[in-house]
């Protein structure tokens, strides 16, 4: 594949403003109707050529985003669809295996899909250089004006968690991009990487830095929004396609402007969640420790991409 490589500097380079208590949104019904409820209550209208960055999902099994689910959100802004090839053995780490698993799961019959990073990849700045120097990802990034970042909060193998932040760092970078992110800048070799992914917390620094960098890319985060669905809550990520059941029962969507505050407040949701014959939290609080999950949010918030301290605001009546 033919790789193509740029470098985006000047207004990314830019400090995120200092952020205090942020809004995050909540509603407790899972519907497509209240997905779009969600993205209007965040009051910034996405405008121009907007991109949707989802998970596609590894098999049928996962907790992926489905099709019907988004289209309304999609339809009411006109969405593409964007995702990046996997830099693991899968359905999704070339691009010829990544058509056909959009496909099979009908994301192509509900909207326009781009895997950004087909025909290659660019490079953009990050603000935070302690372990990448910058951010790769799909070279068409640059067509887009403006991002949604809807995110299936749950578990994740490798991070702990999955949220707002995993999906706008090792989501949105290319396959080389998952290399250099997952090996806290060591190599972008994704023929080599999985000899070099010891240095856990550097790899969650890189995420957070990652994050950042396509935060700031969409007008320094002007032009970007945050939603993630907290439904099939396993302690297993979408890219593992045979995930262990979900032990938490479906929860609702959250949305803002600030990412860092969103995934926090999914992790307290979870946190605070009591243990009864519907609910069993544990084991996903205990993979998020065991793989200092968390540190990836602090992180973030360390070098100002966001505040855990947030304000919930409910949309339900």
């Amino acid at each position: 594949m033919k790789r193509i490589f740029s470098i985006i500097i000047g207004s990314m380079l830019v400090a995120s403003a200092t952020w205090a208590q942020s809004k995050v949104y909540v509603t407790r019904d899972l519907s497509p109707e209240s997905l779009v409820r969600i993205y209007q209550a965040v009051g910034r209208k996405a405008e121009g050529r907007v991109a949707v960055k989802i998970s596609t999902g590894e098999s049928e099994k996962t907790g992926y985003l489905r099709p019907q689910f988004i289209k309304p959100l999609l339809d009411e802004v006109n969405g593409t669809i964007v995702e990046c090839n996997t830099a693991y053995g899968g359905t999704r780490n070339t691009t010829d295996k990544h058509w056909k698993t959009i496909k099979q799961h009908g994301f192509t019959k509900v909207a326009k899909v781009d895997i950004m990073d087909e025909e290659g990849c660019m490079k953009i700045a990050v603000q935070d250089t302690t372990h990448i120097k910058y951010n790769i990802v799909g070279s068409h990034l640059k067509n887009y004006d403006f991002m949604i970042n809807l995110a299936h909060f749950k578990g994740h193998q490798m991070g702990g968690l999955g949220g707002v932040l995993k999906n706008a760092s090792i989501g949105v970078a290319s396959s080389s991009g998952k290399a250099y992110i997952h090996t806290a800048g060591y190599t972008d070799d994704v023929g080599i990487m999985w000899s070099h992914v010891q240095n856990q917390d550097g790899f969650l620094e890189s995420m957070a830095a990652a994050a950042q960098g396509v935060h700031n890319f969409f007008d320094n985060g002007q032009k970007i929004i945050y939603i993630s669905v907290m439904y099939k809550m396993s302690i297993d990520c979408d890219c593992n396609g045979n995930p262990a059941p979900p032990l938490i029962a479906d929860y609702g969507i959250l949305a803002s402007l600030d990412p860092v505050a969103l995934d926090q407040a999914c992790y307290e949701i979870v946190e605070g969640i009591h243990k009864d014959e519907h609910n069993n939290p544990q084991p996903l609080l205990d993979r998020i420790a065991k793989l200092h999950g968390t540190h990836t949010i602090e992180w973030a918030e360390k070098i100002g991409l966001g505040s855990r301290k947030y304000e919930l605001v409910s949309i339900d009546k």
